[in-house]
């Protein structure tokens, strides 16, 4: 554990704290608790050399991976403990932050089958999307293969898939309701935090570059320019001395 910050409480009087590991998804939590001005604990934990997680985490939740919240609040008999982003995501935007969801139906269409509005069907679509995206150009399964093979079943399977899946968004990014700048309109949503990271990753590793999708790096580069997003970048630096998504 390389650094933890003094313990504050929310305004529902619940002790939250983050158990954030280095180079991983769990980042993007932290940039939903600054969106959120949410008082919170911050742990932080270094990978191993072969870039596992160390044991420690298996004592906050028995997968042993991060993010991972506990939540102590006064009506609670014990600590909650919630482990995958979508699911940490949905809860706090519940309890704190329902301004990062779409209202679910159309007016005068409350409770009807098909009565949702594009807004919340593209919320709820890309809170299960973000998760199946690949943030490595070759995917674990490929590693251990050797690089001729590797490079053949990248260029074979894995870049095609990428090509499929950034086209998908950047017209996503055109067709956005309200001829919005974010995935599901004019307004940050939960699920825009959630599609930070794999999209940061792609930008990096997975040729996502301006000349082919504009759209697409335009968004990357509205996202990481909100100050919440910031905070928690500079929250980071601020405990391990330097930060980096991959």
């Amino acid at each position: 554990m390389a650094g933890q910050q003094s313990a504050l409480r929310t305004e529902q009087n619940a002790k939250i704290t983050l158990y954030w590991l280095e180079k991983s998804r769990s980042q993007r939590i932290l940039w939903l608790f600054e969106e959120l001005k949410l008082d919170y604990e911050l742990q932080t934990f270094k990978r191993a050399k072969d870039m596992t997680a160390p044991p420690e985490l298996k004592e906050i939740h028995p997968l042993g991976k991060s993010p991972v919240i506990t939540v102590e609040a006064p009506t609670a008999p014990k600590p909650l403990v919630i482990a995958e982003s979508a699911f940490i995501i949905e809860y706090l935007t519940e309890h704190f932050g329902t301004w990062l969801a779409p209202k679910r139906y159309a007016e005068g269409k409350e409770g009807q089958i098909g009565g949702e509005s594009e807004e919340w069907l593209r919320y709820r679509f890309f809170m299960h999307y973000a998760e199946d995206i690949r943030n490595s150009p070759v995917p674990f399964f490929i590693k251990p293969i050797t690089g001729m093979i590797a490079g053949k079943l990248d260029s074979m399977f894995v870049q095609p898939n990428f090509k499929t899946n950034f086209s998908f968004l950047e017209s996503q990014l055109a067709s956005s309701p309200n001829s919005g700048e974010y995935l599901c309109g004019k307004e940050l949503t939960g699920a825009d935090i959630l599609m930070s990271f794999p999209l940061g990753a792609a930008r990096e590793r997975a040729g996502l570059s301006v000349d082919k999708y504009p759209k697409l790096c335009a968004y990357i580069d509205r996202l990481q320019a909100r100050d919440a997003y910031k905070r928690a970048v500079q929250k980071i630096i601020d405990v391990e001395g330097e930060y980096n998504l991959l």
